[in-house]
């Protein structure tokens, strides 16, 4: 798989969107044929994957533009945004799924067409299938966070199917009544739990949260194996879309000329990105023991903070196995 990282998120992106609409169009027939409240649920997923996908579509080709004289980190942010919109949709999904379940247990029609509502779920899991593996391989080279949460949503998709024949199969074949909704109501949680998921990486990006720690041990093991580099402080990092960004101060002999530093810089720089590529780097230097007023945190020798926090982790962990 070949292109830059903007192409391969809008290719996955208009195949989410032919997904939903082939799909969408199946799941209209077996309604209209079984009457079934959870393909009436799996039908509403569907529609609001439809919509989903057009705004992740949207943002994916918002966040591929490059940066500008008013937006100098790019425009990564846009994809957060369209998975916050996906997560919307599924909570308002999830809410009408259940009462809608409710009210038919409560006495609404039962579902019939057991042939027609299996063989559309069947035909929509071939589908939804195909669909995950080409954005599993699209988000393995770009980490897109919003073809990540249109992935999470689809995945639900497959456990969807998967329960709406069996519900059919329980209330039509073995008179189970009321399975068909129980069953809606089961798929409603499941969506609300998918939305909770797939919005606390969306809300990370937008809150610039730093990277995973293991993530950051790494990169700072290559960067402090420089030997003209007298301690790293100061250090941030954050994602933006499928652009990692990262500031960081070293410690040097303030003895050194601007040409010697700017050489150990280029060194360092190029050190860290042939293991982090693709990633915005920026480094400055600093005379040793200077810090810059005003955050604590700044004063810190960056791998002496990472370590506090693994430490804090694991005395966290240590303690639920306790």
């Amino acid at each position: 798989m070949t292109g830059s990282p903007g192409a391969l998120n809008r290719n996955a992106a208009l195949a989410s969107v032919g997904a939903a609409l082939t799909i969408g169009i199946l799941k209209s027939y077996a309604v209209w044929k079984t009457g079934s409240i959870a393909m009436l649920g799996s039908l509403v997923d569907t529609a609001l994957d439809l919509l989903a996908s057009l705004v992740t579509l949207l943002g994916v080709q918002v966040a591929a533009q490059p940066a500008d004289r008013h937006h100098r980190f790019g425009h990564g942010k846009a994809e957060a945004l369209a998975a916050l919109f996906q997560v919307s949709l599924i909570s308002v999904a999830a809410i009408s799924i259940i009462w809608r379940s409710i009210d038919r247990l409560q006495g609404g029609a039962a579902p019939t067409g057991l042939e027609t509502g299996v063989a559309v779920s069947i035909a929509a899991m071939a589908v939804t299938g195909a669909l995950l593996w080409y954005q599993h391989s699209v988000i393995r080279r770009t980490a897109s966070v919003a073809i990540r949460a249109d992935n999470v949503h689809y995945q639900s998709d497959l456990l969807l199917n998967g329960a709406v024949i069996l519900a059919l199969v329980l209330d039509i074949l073995f008179s189970l009544h009321g399975v068909d909704a129980l069953f809606g109501i089961a798929i409603g949680l499941w969506l609300g739990w998918g939305a909770w998921r797939a919005s606390t990486q969306a809300l990370d990006q937008l809150m610039d949260r730093e990277w995973p720690l293991a993530r950051r041990e790494q990169f700072l093991a290559i960067a402090a194996r420089h030997p003209e580099l007298q301690g790293i402080h100061d250090m941030r990092t954050r994602t933006s879309g499928s652009q990692d960004f990262v500031q960081f101060h070293v410690w040097m002999d303030p003895g050194m000329t601007l040409s010697q530093a700017h050489r150990v810089m280029d060194e360092v720089e190029g050190r860290l990105k042939a293991q982090f590529p693709g990633v915005d780097i920026l480094i400055h230097p600093d005379p040793v023991g200077h810090v810059d007023g005003g955050d604590p945190l700044a004063a810190i020798d960056a791998r002496d903070l990472v370590a506090e926090i693994r430490a804090e982790q694991d005395a966290i962990e240590g303690t639920r196995h306790a």
